[in-house]
């Protein structure tokens, strides 16, 4: 129950929700992007790039954060990346 600070009248919390199934693939990119969020947080990286590609297949994007001196390499590398993966999926 939680108290509605407008009315101050108790307001029950809707019924139990069911769980989300867990899909290993779902868990493996969230468990990814943890470990770059905790050495992110720790300092530990100056540079990141990201290749996402789409459930079905049809959209890949490219992000990254760097140091300028790092652009050129990240963008190559992601680059070279992005037309292995489209290549797998064709």
């Amino acid at each position: 129950m939680s108290v509605n600070e407008q009315t101050g009248r108790v307001v029950p919390f809707p019924t139990r929700v069911s769980p989300d199934v867990a899909y290993e693939d779902t868990a493996s990119i969230i468990a990814v992007l943890q470990d770059q969020l905790a050495l992110a947080r720790e300092c530990k990286m100056r540079s990141v790039a990201v290749v996402s590609v789409s459930a079905d297949g049809e959209a890949i994007g490219t992000q990254w954060s760097c140091k300028g001196a790092d652009i050129t390499g990240l963008i190559g590398k992601l680059t070279v990346l992005t037309h292995d993966m489209m290549a797998v999926r064709k």
